[in-house]
């Protein structure tokens, strides 16, 4: 059953929204941007990078979902291969995005109120990260301000449930976040594709 729920989890995970959303429109967001909800919103603006963001959310909660009414005891496992699905999407040749909406939708089925206290502390660091330190780190807000709310995010979890999930989530975007500060994709300069 693991590899049942690991397999089904990661290729739904491999279905990245962004990356759909642009090749309909005949593009590939990822030749400018990462395919999550903030690239799409750069590149599409705010209602395709909502969109974007909330199916990414509920293909995790689908996994997830399917996991806890199948096999309640690997939803962690279907929370991490959901999330790593989206960062190497099998689909598109390994190449999608961070992962932080699936990993909010996982998370809003095994433990709401943990992942509204770390979206409610990423709200609050995105706007002093911004004014501080992205120009010296120049790492998009997002990904720092889950990083640093991730913590207290544990602390909600131990509280409140969701720990094996929070943890299973956190682990497949740190290894993606490592890797994209060794080797950022290449992106063409200055183009922009704003609708």
């Amino acid at each position: 059953m693991p590899v049942l729920v690991a397999v089904v989890a990661y290729l739904l995970g491999s279905l990245v929204a962004g990356i759909l959303y642009s090749r309909a429109r005949g593009q590939d967001i990822r030749d400018h941007d990462l395919p999550g909800g903030s690239g799409t919103v750069r590149q599409y603006g705010r209602l395709a990078g909502l969109a974007v963001t909330l199916a990414d959310m509920l293909k995790a909660m689908l996994a997830v979902g399917l996991a806890r009414l199948v096999a309640p005891e690997w939803t962690a496992l279907a929370a991490f291969f959901v999330v790593l699905g989206h960062c190497y999407p099998v689909f598109f040749r390994f190449q999608g995005g961070a992962g932080i909406a699936p990993f909010m939708g996982a998370l809003l089925i095994t433990a709401p109120l943990t992942i509204l206290g770390i979206l409610a502390a990423g709200l609050a660091i995105i706007p002093v990260y911004k004014a501080t330190l992205q120009q010296r780190l120049k790492l998009n807000a997002v990904p720092f301000a889950t990083a640093l709310a991730v913590p207290l995010g544990v602390l909600l979890a131990v509280r409140f449930g969701g720990l094996p999930e929070l943890l299973a989530g956190a682990l497949a975007m740190a290894i993606r976040t490592l890797h994209l500060l060794i080797a950022p994709p290449a992106r063409p300069a200055a183009q922009e594709t704003k609708a």
